[in-house]
């Protein structure tokens, strides 16, 4: 047995993919299935604000893509939205503030309808959390976990819209965020009755030192029988560079407005 390490890579089947949007773009991403059997359900990635940072590979994300479909049997679809780059590439087009994106969700959902994927979950950070909330509610989304939800850009009807399809809403919520805390979060969640929000002590925006927390608590909701997650791995094992990202990994968010939206 060897310890799962940050930059550990345990065994699947991974495939760089292509999303094709409605308005004529092209988005690069990766899809990750479990490298022996079929999966058992779904996540597909809203990664955080691309100009502060964000990507496909933002490490909560890229530890999922390692982790997730060896030891929670997980399918796990990462991309780049409009005019974001990592090391897969850039995808086409140019950052558009959310409104273009919801392109980008669609893309990725029809993806993973397409290679038939089971039981989908958007899993939103930050800015991905405001994609997920505004465009995520489609008939194939079984649900949503929510990673630091800013809520800035989200009005009250567009998050009153969730309680009424009743879809599973979970939102991670740092106990030291720099834009919206636990006490916060469950007063604005409130109008979603179904809505589950956990606030993390300890944790910051970034979940830096945090990721296993985040991890275990995505597959609680999605696959809980895989739950705790194992820290040990009897098998072979690769270790990822994660040094490309050095100087991304913490973006700074400083100069982001720290105050709450005013409520709609």
């Amino acid at each position: 047995m060897s310890p799962i390490r940050a930059n550990s890579i345990l065994p699947a089947r991974r495939e760089d993919i292509e999303l094709h949007t409605a308005d004529g773009l092209t988005l690069v991403g990766e899809l990750a299935r479990p490298a022996d059997r079929d999966p058992v359900a779904t996540l597909i990635c809203l990664h955080p604000l691309p100009t502060h940072g964000g990507m496909m590979d933002s490490h909560v994300f890229r530890k999922a893509a390692w982790r997730l479909p060896a030891l929670a049997g997980l399918a796990v679809l990462r991309f780049n939205t409009r005019g974001t780059g990592s090391l897969r590439g850039t995808s086409e087009g140019s950052f558009d503030g959310g409104a273009g994106e919801r392109f980008d969700v669609a893309a990725a959902i029809e993806h993973a309808e397409f290679a038939e994927l089971p039981d989908i979950w958007l899993l939103g950070w930050s800015f991905g959390t405001e994609l997920a909330l505004r465009y995520g509610a489609e008939p194939s989304v079984h649900g949503l976990i929510l990673l630091s939800p800013p809520l800035r850009t989200i009005s009250e009807p567009e998050l009153a819209a969730w309680a009424g399809n009743g879809k599973p809403v979970t939102a991670l919520v740092p106990e030291f965020d720099d834009y919206l805390r636990p006490d916060e979060a469950r007063e604005r969640f409130a109008v979603v009755p179904q809505c589950e929000v956990v606030g993390v002590p300890g944790a910051k925006h970034l979940w830096v030192g945090d990721a296993e927390t985040v991890l275990d608590e995505v597959v609680k909701r999605v696959v809980p029988a895989a739950y705790p997650l194992p820290r040990q791995w009897d098998g072979p094992m690769e270790y990822g560079d994660a040094s490309a990202y050095a100087n991304r990994t913490v973006a700074a968010f400083a100069d982001l407005p720290t105050t709450p939206r005013p409520r709609h």
